[in-house]
């Protein structure tokens, strides 16, 4: 670091006023930054999917995870999270006995990071991460989803997983609702917020058994 560049450093850090070239240098660092986490991390997993389908990564918070947790409280058997991201909701599906644990994320560097945090709290061989396209992902055996989607993708979604899941399956949505269907469970407030979504009770609603997928 030239004594340039070390002057304005230390000028930020003692509450100094910086410059105009300053302030540009910490922008265009910041934006670096912010494109290299772009086109390293969240880029790969946009490639293969078209742009309506695409959903960007925002990890759960520890709340968020507690309540779909909650929501799937006395449920056992297979747990699925698609768009499992970092992993942490299938971590704490396994954590709670629930087998086989299972995400699909189609980011790779996520997957990764998903099996560290894994490795890192000895679940390892109790999670399975794969790198899938969860819209070509079929959905026959699973009786708990989990889902932390845009909007854009929930109508889609709705259609996909009327036409494949058992009547005993659960859904839970955390952030945003499905747009059409009733919930049977809400639990928490705002961003937190989880809706629980029986599918028994949803195709009773729309009159009887969803044929057919959109996606």
């Amino acid at each position: 670091m030239d004594e340039d560049a070390e002057q304005e450093g230390l000028s930020v850090l003692r509450g100094k006023p910086v410059g105009g070239w300053g302030l540009l240098q910490i922008a265009g660092g910041t934006g670096l930054a912010a494109y290299t986490v772009w086109a390293l991390v969240l880029m790969p997993g946009f490639r293969r999917v078209p742009l309506k389908l695409q959903v960007p990564y925002m990890p759960a918070s520890s709340k968020q995870v507690s309540n779909v947790m909650t929501l799937l409280k006395g449920r056992s058997g297979k747990m699925v999270d698609l768009g499992s991201g970092d992993g942490r909701i299938v971590l704490e599906a396994a954590k709670r006995g629930f087998h086989p644990a299972l995400g699909y994320e189609l980011n790779p560097w996520l997957v990764r990071l998903s099996y560290i945090y894994a490795w890192r709290a000895a679940y390892h061989s109790r999670v399975s991460y794969r790198r899938e396209d969860l819209w070509k992902v079929k959905l026959n055996d699973c009786s708990n989803i989990s889902i932390f989607l845009a909007p854009s993708v929930l109508s889609l979604l709705e259609s996909k997983l009327l036409a494949e899941l058992p009547d005993e399956a659960r859904v839970v949505a955390g952030r945003f609702p499905l747009p059409t269907w009733t919930p049977s469970a809400v639990i928490g407030e705002g961003i937190d917020r989880a809706w629980a979504y029986d599918i028994q009770s949803v195709r009773e609603a729309v009159g009887g058994t969803h044929r057919g997928s959109d996606v």
